[in-house]
């Protein structure tokens, strides 16, 4: 039987979904025109009636002929950075590094204690128009008025004309006043140049947002490219997949129905430099990213998603940590109720499977179906599926207390 979920995604996530989600920070050379590299020719062939569905591959965690969007640009939270985030949580951090799929942050808390989803980060998309989107999808701008401040030791200067420096030691902040920034660390670069592109590379990963819809992400293993025009490819050791943006596909050389991809989000202006100052953590944030664990509207923990779940109880056994609480959240496709039933289902899942492997921790399990987004799931009216490959995950709070 269709889910309520599956029913609803016609003209929206039964298509290849291709945007570009991966968390990145900022680099510090000068603002330079985005160096384009040659976009490979979209595809083109001529369709004949596509299979039957059910024996053709998918991607880990969706629909047949879906794949991930190309991620957005995502602000570091800089707690980490500095002496206000706690040991544990630079512990976890660490631990977890190697890790795909699974990040620790520290948790930011309201006056009666509740954490705050997507608190301390930065989404990097916008229409240029000054302003940045937040993490709860409102417009904020923030003042311009000059002087410097010291927080935790790090000085940030702001110049009064929209440009400011932030500096540590290990990383730099450049805000150009103009839009545009640089943002680097020991091994992550993120440019923004102003005018919808930017760059980001962190090892063998490397992010291009070309501004006019289309984008390039690679990773070592997967390939995505979103051309701009409904058509683009995704290529891993496992699965190829051609999207002709013309209602059909090929997955394995297999034709289906699909959705012209939608286009990729232009990138925002550089945030004010005030935005990134670091907050008082209250515990520590365990975040499985979508599709790290379960298929598309599935509440059941994949086979290979295992050794993740391995190396998470791990490290929850060795620090000993005496409680936790597991949350399940969801996107805004599907109905209210249905997606508070599967983020439920999916936290449940997820405490379960740690027990299984020994973790003794006391943990609560709630779910928040789409109430608790981290980023928006459609700017300006229009769908948004790499906001909404956040707000799909699993996160696991660790109070500071324990």
């Amino acid at each position: 039987m269709t889910s309520p979920r599956t029913a609803s995604l016609t003209g929206r996530r039964r298509g290849i979904a291709l945007g570009l989600v991966a968390s990145v920070l900022f680099t510090g050379c000068a603002a330079a025109p985005a160096v384009e590299t040659e976009k490979t020719a979209k595809p083109t062939a001529s369709a004949p009636a596509p299979t039957a569905s059910a024996a053709v591959a998918t991607v880990p965690g969706y629909d047949v002929g879906q794949f991930p969007p190309i991620p957005l640009f995502v602000l570091p939270d800089l707690s980490l950075l500095d002496s206000s985030a706690s040991a544990f949580a630079i512990e976890v951090n660490e631990a977890l590094a190697d890790i795909p799929g699974v990040t620790a942050t520290p948790a930011h808390c309201d006056a009666a204690g509740t954490v705050v989803s997507g608190n301390g980060t930065a989404l990097l998309y916008g229409d240029g128009s000054g302003s940045f989107t937040g993490p709860d999808g409102t417009v904020q701008n923030f003042g311009d008025g000059s002087g410097n401040s010291t927080i935790n030791g790090v000085t940030i200067q702001n110049f009064g004309d929209g440009s400011g420096n932030y500096s540590d030691g290990t990383v730099t902040i450049q805000n150009f006043g103009d839009g545009s920034g640089n943002y680097t660390d020991a091994t992550k670069t993120v440019q923004i140049f102003g005018d919808g592109s930017g760059n980001f590379s962190d090892r063998e990963l490397t992010i291009q947002n070309f501004g006019d819809g289309s984008g390039n992400y690679e990773d070592g293993e997967v390939s995505i490219q979103n051309f701009g025009d409904g058509s683009g490819n995704y290529r891993s050791p496992e699965i190829t997949i051609q999207n002709y943006g013309d209602g059909t596909a090929q997955v394995d050389g297999e034709w289906v129905d699909a959705e012209p991809l939608p286009v990729v989000p232009t990138l925002g202006v550089f945030p004010p430099l005030g935005t990134l100052a670091p907050l008082e953590s209250c515990g520590t944030t365990l975040t499985f990213q979508d599709g790290v664990l379960f298929d598309f509207d599935r509440s059941d923990i994949r086979g290979d998603a295992g050794v993740t779940l391995d190396a998470v109880a791990e490290v929850l056994i060795s620090l000993n940590v005496a409680q936790a609480a597991v949350s399940g959240h969801t996107d805004a496709v599907g109905s209210d109720s249905y997606n508070l039933d599967l983020s439920e289902d999916r936290a449940d899942a997820v405490v379960k499977g740690l027990q299984d492997r020994g973790v003794r921790s006391s943990f609560s399990a709630e779910g928040y179906g789409e109430t608790r987004p981290v980023a928006a799931n459609e700017i300006d009216g229009a769908d948004n599926p790499a906001g909404r490959q956040l707000n799909r995950r699993v996160e696991i709070f660790i109070p500071a207390t324990v």
